[in-house]
């Protein structure tokens, strides 16, 4: 994969966006997030760690001179960590006005999702439905966990993970 690939075209037709999706794959599961929220896809690259982030927050890069928080999905996803790898890719994503990096296991491909073709999240009790998960997607003969980016980590993480890791970097 070459490294610092852009993959959004400097668009806003969300029209064209619709139904497209990036998937990745991390511990075997392949999932799946709206095109419309990746800004870029780079490879694995050196990650400044900062002092009392969360366990899943790994540290910053320095992209272009933008501090980006990074987390490894992996341990947000409640998985073992393992040692990063050339298939590792960290997916650059924009919520609300933060960008914030994903670290996954590697990229998939681009691919569109017809509404036809996707099914709601299954529910995990009575009242409940996973978090972060929109639907679950049927490509080929490959299932495809969708994620919303935004709900990853919630409004509170979100919060910590800037005001922790990017305030401290900036202003040392």
């Amino acid at each position: 994969m070459e490294n610092d690939k852009e993959i959004i075209a400097e668009q806003n037709d969300t029209s064209e966006m619709k139904g497209k999706y990036l998937t990745f794959w991390t511990d075997k599961q392949l999932f799946g997030v709206p095109i419309a929220d990746v800004v870029q896809i780079i490879g694995k690259q050196e990650i400044t760690p900062v002092p009392d982030s969360p366990h899943y927050a790994k540290g910053v890069i320095n992209l272009r001179g933008d501090i980006i928080p990074v987390i490894d999905v992996r341990l947000r996803f409640g998985k073992e960590e393992v040692e990063y790898d050339e298939h590792t890719c960290i997916i650059v994503t924009k919520i609300d006005e933060s960008h914030i990096g994903f670290i996954v296991d590697s990229v998939d491909e681009v691919t569109t999702i017809s509404d036809n073709n996707i099914s709601p999240p299954p529910k995990m009790s009575k009242d409940r439905t996973n978090a972060y998960l929109t639907g679950i997607g049927k490509v080929d003969n490959k299932v495809v966990m969708l994620l919303d980016t935004s709900k990853i980590l919630n409004e509170s993480e979100i919060e910590l993970v800037n005001s922790t890791m990017v305030e401290n970097i900036e202003q040392n």
